[in-house]
């Protein structure tokens, strides 16, 4: 079953997820404001772009409003944009925390609620906000990103409690790694090892995938895969496998970025 034509702004659409979310959204007839920190260039023919800073509210704002004015209210938010810096703990340094929260946790609680106050006013909209399996335990040598996307699970699923009653609806895709810049980026840092102890490794069109889904069923939250995900909400229910489970997924993990180190 194919979608009415919606609009759609993306964040985080200079590359990645975000670019391919862009891509797909156009050849499925929606019309999309894309966004980036830069506007985001080369975009398919019809796609507007702005700048956007997603840690500004008055950005928001403005993003927002250019979107109306190209092609009405906005039906589908879809906050992609994200920042990841691997680090352990006792080495971390101020500036990274700010990133970290300013663009991973601030940057979509920001979008959610200029985008959840229009939307609640017309009754009808949806908001898709990309998280991660690190929203669902804790991962170390990545501190502060599963910090900062346990926080946008946790917004998220509240923001959906509320919003239901007003025909909005909010989702959260908690992914585990997925083939984008921020993966390649892991592969040179020991810390990150842990990202890669899965089995495949997800492909933006598998986010998409699931962003399309989420619009025809509106879930409040989606896994992927689901069998990394049980593992992950054990680990979070039981805090104490974690150390027991580290060493063992942190050499199969090692093994997997040597591989790709030699690509």
């Amino acid at each position: 079953m194919s979608l009415e034509p919606r609009v759609f702004l993306v964040t985080g659409a200079a590359g990645g997820i975000g670019r391919r979310l862009v891509e797909r959204a156009v050849e499925a007839g929606h019309r999309v404001l894309a966004t980036d920190l830069r506007a985001p260039t080369d975009l398919p023919a019809g796609v507007q772009a702005v700048a956007l800073d997603v840690r500004d509210p008055a950005a928001w704002t403005a993003a927002l409003d250019a979107a109306e004015a190209a092609f009405g209210p906005v039906d589908v938010l879809c906050n992609v944009a994200g920042y990841l810096k691997p680090g352990w703990v006792a080495e971390l340094e101020a500036i990274e925390v700010a990133r970290h929260v300013d663009v991973n946790t601030k940057g979509v609680m920001y979008g959610t609620i200029e985008a959840a106050r229009r939307m609640k006013a017309r009754g009808q909209g949806h908001i898709i906000n990309i998280a991660s399996l690190a929203a669902l335990a804790p991962i170390p040598g990545l501190a502060l990103y599963s910090a900062s996307k346990y926080a946008v699970r946790a917004f998220s699923l509240a923001a959906a409690h509320e919003l239901a009653p007003a025909g909005v609806a909010v989702t959260v895709i908690c992914p585990d790694a997925v083939q984008t810049p921020m993966l390649d980026l892991q592969v040179h840092h020991e810390e990150a090892a842990l990202t890669f102890s899965g089995g495949r490794v997800l492909t933006p069109d598998d986010v998409c995938d699931a962003v399309f889904a989420a619009v025809k069923k509106r879930p409040r939250e989606i896994h992927l895969p689901r069998s990394r995900a049980w593992m992950a909400r054990t680990a979070d229910l039981f805090p104490g496998l974690t150390g027991r489970l580290d060493p063992l997924l942190r050499r199969a993990g090692q093994r997997k970025q040597a591989k790709r180190k030699e690509k």
